[in-house]
């Protein structure tokens, strides 16, 4: 007789095989106590019945005590970066030392940072979303701010990453609250590039020698990445002076493009009144409405709204890109679609009647068709990099993984950012918060992720955790339909401007 602390083990002949520890394998199934008869004909027919009893409880006892459960196949596998910033992703599976287990997806990601020109991870492990990515290695030539990023479907995929050293890194920017009118992110773009033959109609400087400008620093009404603003004069008329210095002819050629567009003029847009070049520097000028309330950004700052005040700021924003938007042909002339691709609350204006108009469009991209000589072509202004405003991004521009030839993918990209602006509005309307203060004005994210998150922490919240921000339950169902419906993930599924204006619309005229 075997020690105690060996079981039994019954191979394929129904034959009892002393072992240590508990089976590692079934090659057939238990036998009946019936079948265990045979199993030691040694023994004295008075003793087989207590001996097949013993058998019996061995065989099961070890079967509930010892044996596991049949092996969970394992998904991918994935290098794990600990970090305090990694543990969010430690929900999306087991981490064993610098191995994650991934429990709900396919695909390994990595973040690295480029220092001296070489990438440093800063956070590896299970992608948080489950999606396709059907690259097994991990290859990016995508830089932000000094970031890189990858997505690949093989085990520990995300360990080493292949990129482009030689790609264009772009200068980003962050929005801040340092200042009334902060300061808006932007890429620097290419050369204007014309996939087509089409007509630009060039427009003529204006004489500015008439113009004053007001350059006491109590006139001036903003300053941004690539220009400032001022208030002057021009044969008379009060005008906003929009400075670009000449390394911003750039910006200032694409800006002067978009206003020059036919039937660029609507009551959502900022009226633009000419171009031209100040003699003494040679700086490049727009002369523009001057809307007396600053951006969208000062006036929340500094002041909470009514419902009916908020409503009417939102739909004629709405109404503005809805328009900037539109396509059509009128009178033989063709008004093309534009995707302004940096909304934000600093590039919006208020006027004195209480609306909105969009400006500073030197980010934009003009999607224009032109007739070829066997099919419609495109002209896309401005469309050779990622640009905007950190915080107002749409999840596919953070990632980018957008198409930027797509003019659709561009025009819903705005339409996460109207949603976001429209957040921003309504989170200062003294109606919404009836019985208690209302909030102070953030931009998005700002609470959950600070006044300046990274680009890394965004990637992590708003494309991979698919965070948006949070919106009051107390709130009527319509606003909640329209926020969700703007921002959703995914693109496609986004209202157009057109049809979030008609919803603000059918919107009650009290917020109750």
């Amino acid at each position: 007789m075997q020690e105690e602390k060996e079981t039994c083990h019954i191979d394929k002949g129904h034959r009892c095989v002393i072992v240590k520890g508990c089976w590692t394998a079934w090659e057939t199934q238990l036998p009946f106590p019936s079948q265990l008869t045979d199993i030691r004909p040694s023994l004295q027919p008075a003793h087989r019945e207590t001996e097949q009893m013993w058998l019996y409880l061995v065989i099961f006892g070890c079967l509930s005590l010892c044996v596991p459960a049949p092996a969970v196949e394992q998904g991918r596998s994935c290098v794990f970066l600990t970090s305090s910033r990694n543990s969010k992703k430690m929900e999306e599976g087991h981490v064993n030392g610098t191995i994650q287990y991934c429990a709900h997806t396919n695909c390994c990601v990595g973040f690295f940072r480029i220092i001296e020109g070489q990438p440093v991870a800063e956070l590896q492990g299970c992608k948080m979303v489950v999606g396709g990515c059907l690259d097994p290695t991990c290859f990016t030539s995508t830089t932000h701010l000094d970031y890189i990023r990858c997505e690949c479907s093989s085990n520990l995929c995300n360990g080493n990453i292949t990129w482009n050293a030689e790609e264009k890194q772009p200068q980003l920017k962050h929005s801040s609250h340092s200042t009334d009118d902060k300061q808006h992110l932007s890429l620097p773009e290419e050369s204007l590039t014309s996939l087509c033959s089409c007509h630009i109609s060039k427009q003529s400087d204006m004489d500015l020698t008439s113009m004053e400008l007001q350059q006491e620093s109590i006139h001036i009404v903003g300053s941004g990445h690539f220009a400032s603003v001022w208030q002057g004069s021009y044969q008379g008329t009060t005008v906003a002076v929009k400075v670009f210095p000449t390394w911003c002819r750039q910006e200032f050629t694409v800006e002067r493009e978009v206003y020059g567009l036919p039937h660029l003029v609507h009551a959502g847009i900022a009226h633009f009144l000419g171009a031209g070049r100040k003699s003494d520097s040679g700086d490049c000028v727009l002369l523009l409405e001057l809307a007396t309330c600053g951006s969208l950004s000062s006036f929340l700052s500094k002041n909470s709204s009514d419902w009916t005040t908020t409503l009417k700021l939102a739909q004629s924003l709405s109404e503005g890109l809805a328009y900037l938007h539109s396509d059509f042909h009128r009178h033989g002339v063709h008004k093309p679609a534009v995707a302004h691709r940096d909304l934000s609350s600093n590039n919006v204006l208020v006027r004195d009647d209480g609306t909105c108009v969009l400006c500073d469009f030197g980010s934009s991209t003009i999607l224009r068709s032109c007739a070829g000589p066997h099919s419609w072509q495109r002209y896309m202004v401005n469309v050779q990099s990622q640009v905007g405003t950190l915080c107002y991004m749409a999840p596919e521009l953070l990632d980018g993984c957008v198409n930027l030839s797509s003019g659709w993918c561009l025009i819903q990209g705005d339409v996460y950012s109207l949603g976001t602006l429209l957040w921003e509005l309504l989170m200062r309307c003294s109606d919404l918060f009836i019985g208690c203060p209302v909030p102070e004005h953030r931009l998005p994210y700002e609470e959950e992720l600070g006044a300046s998150p990274s680009l890394e922490q965004l990637i992590v919240h708003v494309s991979e955790r698919r965070e948006r921000p949070s919106v009051p339950k107390h709130w009527q169902q319509g606003l909640h339909d329209i926020l969700l419906d703007s921002w959703d993930h995914d693109s496609d599924a986004r209202l157009t401007a057109q049809c979030a204006r008609d919803r603000l619309v059918s919107l009650p005229p009290c917020c109750s």
